[in-house]
């Protein structure tokens, strides 16, 4: 399996990219046509299962931003509420799998309710995370507080079993959440990192991304340790560095 945390990898919509596409930064479009198949079947997990409208845009979204980057796809489902759900065979049919964003917890929740942590199991596929896609793909997620009032949740309550399919715990956006505030407080120099004593947590921007692969993980493009209650700079733009 090649397993990918990305913060987005689309661009964001602008007069220089009217249209979607992904990313090609730090090689992850590269990385990309190194393991996609001749005609991907691919499926969109949604994050939240019940937003019918927002799923069906979301995945228009994304099967365009696959096409108009050249990569040929011979399907892309949607997989929310509207959908029975699927085997362990159907699934074993997909190329390639999107884990959407969203909020963490909530996405967690309908992980566990689908199985997909068991459907993940032997998968020879490519799995690509957005955002909170991504921070269930961890071992233990940290769903770090989104939502007015969330600061003031258990400690404990901010951690839970992920997919499995990777060490490392990303913290998406951070180009746009460095200098935000939740309930007054600073995201990533007081939310985050006062949640990380004995944590290590890997802050990144839209552009930079994890690689799980072959018993490795390595992060490209920048990204900041969060852990002991620090931050510090991991890795450089156009570069990349081993996590574990």
């Amino acid at each position: 399996m090649v397993a990918i945390l990305a913060s987005s990898p689309t661009k964001e919509l602008c007069r220089e990219f009217p249209e979607p596409a992904l990313y090609e930064k730090n090689g992850f479009l590269e990385l990309l046509w190194q393991n996609w198949p001749e005609q991907a079947r691919c499926l969109m997990i949604a994050a939240f299962p019940d937003a019918h409208g927002l799923n069906d845009e979301m995945t228009g979204y994304y099967c365009k931003a696959v096409v108009n980057s050249g990569l040929p796809v011979a399907c892309f489902d949607l997989w929310d509420d509207r959908h029975p759900g699927l085997s362990w065979e159907e699934f074993q049919e997909y190329d390639v799998v999107f884990l959407a964003g969203g909020h963490v917890a909530t996405e967690g929740e309908w992980f566990r309710f689908i199985c997909l942590r068991e459907l993940l199991e032997d998968y020879q596929g490519m799995v690509i995370g957005t955002s909170a896609g991504s921070m269930n793909m961890a071992e233990e997620v940290y769903a770090w507080p989104e939502e007015p009032g969330e600061t003031e949740l258990p400690y404990e309550s901010l951690f839970f079993p992920g997919l499995g399919l990777a060490k490392t715990v990303v913290l998406p956006h951070y180009q746009k959440v460095k200098d935000g505030r939740l309930d007054g407080k600073l995201f990533v120099q007081e939310i985050a990192a006062g949640h990380s004593w004995g944590k290590r947590f890997y802050a990144i921007p839209d552009g930079s991304y994890v690689l799980a692969k072959d018993g490795k993980e390595t992060v490209f493009g920048e990204a900041y340790l969060v852990s002991d209650g620090k931050v510090s700079k991991f890795c450089e733009e156009g570069t990349f560095r081993t996590v574990y």
